[in-house]
């Protein structure tokens, strides 16, 4: 085994041919003559020997190989002999100017197949990613229809994450069919089998009358406020876009709604409602995040609305001080993407969860108890798998002393901050159209061990609410099942 630069045969690679050596600028090899140096660097670095040999086996007229200072040509050839430690340079005739970037798109158009932009959209049809590898100041003005956008700059820091595939076919899309060669390559580098790069790029895709679509834009200001979500393929532009178009409803703006409110406000959720008809008191501060000593009287929604909007003034906040009840509940659940049900009652629990059932609304569930919580989501409409409501889980409340509230048993002042969020996180993986959600899981935590536990729930065909039935049975007097079942 060779263990020592000295004891090898360098080759020095011009710039040209470079791209055949993943940039190498020398490479070692082990050879007694020029000729075998040059066959062991074809074998290492396939394409390159093509470059230097003519079929024939003969030096290439263009193409000058130098042992030290000298010319092989005027020495014995290839078949030159070498020492352990020689040099040998490999010197192509070089025309100046544009000729090397002219000589660079010639290599990469043999060895990228090019499509045109028919071919590429019945390959999109048919399971092939496109990707628009354009910058963000280009796609504003149109970009092929379904489309992954991931700006040449951060393409190979990106693409894996939302390819995960290699086998995927893929196909790279710039402007006029220059850069996406490069991008091409780069993917090829990275291990994707199949890649093409489209002919005339998005000029020739527009020009043809191919789809197109016009992504919402985000202003400056909040590429940069998202400029986390904005690096994550799984988010990105499209994604962040998404969020801000949003509507989320928080049941309760206390020890839970405080501080996933909190953070969806941070990550741009468009538009927040809150209902709570509660006042701020002292005893809130010590978990509801939102309020402050100062504020101690006023009205929780208004006093969340203020933390809200000095975080992310971006962001819709809409406000109910009133209790919810069966005679107000669809009016204000009416537009909402989603619910965060915070609320801290079991007749309230209830409600949310038949208007949820009803309007086919996600809901999203957390509840806390001194040291534990639970999260989960009912959404029986979820179309990955068929989950219960809150009615399967629980058909009916249990009595008063084997639930009491936390005003009677307390609760851990950060227990509501890691339930609350987990809402959250479920929320945004939700809205964006990501992971895999809660449903039909319950995720339970108990903060004295520090050990999270999942539960598998299953839908009861037979509830009266989700049941396989088909009729919404209707609202009830919540605060009358609620005594009757205690």
């Amino acid at each position: 085994m060779v263990e020592r630069l000295d004891d090898l045969v360098t080759i020095r690679i011009p710039t040209p041919l470079r791209s055949y050596t993943d940039g190498a600028a020398q490479v070692g090899v082990e050879a007694t003559t020029v000729g075998e140096a040059l066959m062991v660097l074809g074998d290492i670095h396939p394409g390159i020997l093509e470059r230097v040999l003519a079929p024939d086996g003969s030096l290439r007229p263009f193409v000058n190989v130098y042992l030290g200072p000298e010319n092989i040509r005027v020495l014995h050839g290839l078949v030159t002999p070498l020492t352990p430690g020689a040099v040998l340079s490999i010197v192509p005739a070089v025309a100046g100017g544009a000729g090397g970037k002219d000589r660079r798109l010639a290599e990469l158009r043999r060895r990228i197949v090019e499509v045109t932009p028919a071919e590429a959209l019945a390959r999109q049809a048919a399971g092939a990613a496109l990707i628009d590898v354009r910058e963000p100041d280009e796609v504003a003005q149109g970009s092929p229809a379904g489309a992954l956008r991931l700006n040449r700059g951060f393409l190979e820091l990106n693409v894996e994450a939302a390819l995960p595939d290699y086998r995927q076919p893929v196909i790279t899309l710039c402007g006029g069919g220059v850069r996406s060669l490069f991008a091409a390559e780069a993917l090829q580098q990275l291990g994707y089998h199949q890649v093409a790069s489209v002919l005339g790029g998005y000029a020739r895709w527009q020009a043809e009358g191919l789809p197109c679509e016009v992504p919402q834009q985000l202003s400056s200001e909040e590429r940069e406020r998202y400029r986390r979500h904005l690096a994550m393929p799984e988010v990105g532009e499209a994604g962040q876009a998404r969020l801000l178009d949003s509507k989320v409803l928080l049941v309760g703006a206390g020890g839970l709604g405080c501080p996933a409110a909190l953070y969806l406000a941070a990550a741009g959720v468009g538009t927040l409602g809150l209902i709570d008809d509660d006042r701020v008191e002292r005893s809130n501060l010590q978990r509801q995040v939102l309020h402050t000593h100062g504020r101690i009287g006023q009205l929780k929604v208004d006093s969340a609305r203020a933390s809200l909007l000095a975080l992310n003034p971006g962001v819709h906040i809409e406000t109910y001080a009133e209790r919810l009840s069966s005679a107000n509940v669809e009016h204000i659940f009416a537009g909402y993407d989603l619910v965060v049900d915070g609320s801290d009652n079991f007749p309230t629990r209830y409600l949310v969860n038949d208007a949820c059932v009803k309007l086919e609304i996600p809901n999203i569930h957390g509840s806390v108890y001194r040291f534990e919580g639970q999260v989960t989501v009912f959404w029986p409409a979820y179309a990955g798998r068929r989950g219960p409501c809150y009615r399967c889980l629980y058909p009916e409340p249990p009595p008063p002393d084997l639930a009491p509230s936390c005003a009677e048993a307390g609760v851990l002042g950060v227990l509501p901050g890691i339930v609350g969020l987990l809402q959250a996180t479920e929320a945004l993986k939700i809205l964006l159209g990501i992971g895999d959600p809660l449903v039909g899981r319950l995720l339970c935590y108990d903060a004295l061990p520090g050990r999270f536990s999942e539960f598998t729930l299953h839908h009861d065909p037979l509830c009266a609410y989700c049941g396989d039935h088909g009729a919404f049975p209707g609202y009830v007097d919540y605060a009358a099942f609620c005594r009757a079942a205690a």
